[in-house]
């Protein structure tokens, strides 16, 4: 037994220093000196971080992903909430197709719905715009936020509802007073990991973005492309600096177990 949990302590540890290697390269490049991706040799440098004003496209490009993943996120979730309580709580002709529906998305690969995008959108006449880009990402991301919101929902005792609803409280205040409260780790939760998919997501925006609605994945892979230097380092450390601050704030509010699991 005690062998057994050494060998567990070590695998375990092999494994996350595994994960964090790749995150742990691009913070120590991104503090190099050099014109090219090195090791820091000759003592850390801000240089290119500052480099980061040089760019305004980037800044803009941020600020495009921050807004697009706040609005594809907000309509994601408010669309899971009615359907994961329709699905967590009753039963009717058609309930797994629904289901099947919501996470058809997960099995698609990001080109073939970056194409089918493009295509219907230059048909409707939003193409390349924002509201195009933002329904895109909605569909995309929904089975993330639907995914922890229904496991909140199905979770949720039911006593203090019921209790509720014999005191005579509408519907609508047993919602907003019980219902929602208890299963906002799981909104929370789901509205996270819908932010931080639409955030990253590169493959499908491609096709459906365009210069005025350039995404910073977007806007970094073009750079990458046309060269290789730092700054994309530099930014990738700012955006790990940023995930983890937001991070603890929801480890604060709500506990990272209860958000990432869903369960009220």
């Amino acid at each position: 037994m005690r062998r057994t949990g050494i060998a567990a302590l070590v695998f375990h540890t092999l494994f996350i220093l595994f994960i964090l290697a790749p995150l742990v390269a691009v913070v120590l490049v991104s503090f190099t000196d050099k014109g090219y991706l090195s090791l820091p040799s000759n003592g850390p440098s801000l240089r290119w971080f500052r480099a980061i004003l040089d760019y305004p496209g980037f800044i803009d490009a941020f600020w495009m992903s921050l807004y697009l993943g706040i609005a594809a996120s907000s309509i994601a979730v408010a669309v899971s909430i009615p359907a994961a309580l329709a699905i967590g709580r009753y039963q009717f002709p058609g309930r797994e197709a629904v289901t099947g529906v919501f996470l058809s998305p997960l099995m698609v690969p990001s080109v073939v719905l970056g194409v089918s995008f493009l295509r219907f959108f230059n048909q409707i006449g939003i193409s390349g715009t924002f509201i195009g880009i933002t329904l895109a990402h909605v569909i995309m991301i929904m089975p993330y936020a639907i995914r922890l919101v229904l496991a909140s929902v199905t979770g949720m005792p039911r006593d203090a509802e019921q209790a509720a609803a014999t005191l005579g409280a509408s519907s609508l205040t047993v919602f907003r007073r019980i219902t929602f409260p208890l299963i906002l780790p799981g909104i929370a939760g789901g509205w996270l990991l819908a932010f931080i998919t639409s955030f990253d997501e590169v493959t499908m925006t491609i096709f459906v973005a365009s210069p005025e609605t350039m995404t910073l994945p977007v806007r970094m892979y073009h750079h990458i492309s046309q060269t290789i230097d730092p700054l994309i380092a530099s930014i990738s450390t700012l955006l790990i600096v940023l995930t983890v601050a937001l991070l603890l704030i929801l480890d604060r509010m709500f506990g990272l177990d209860r958000v990432l699991v869903g369960k009220g």
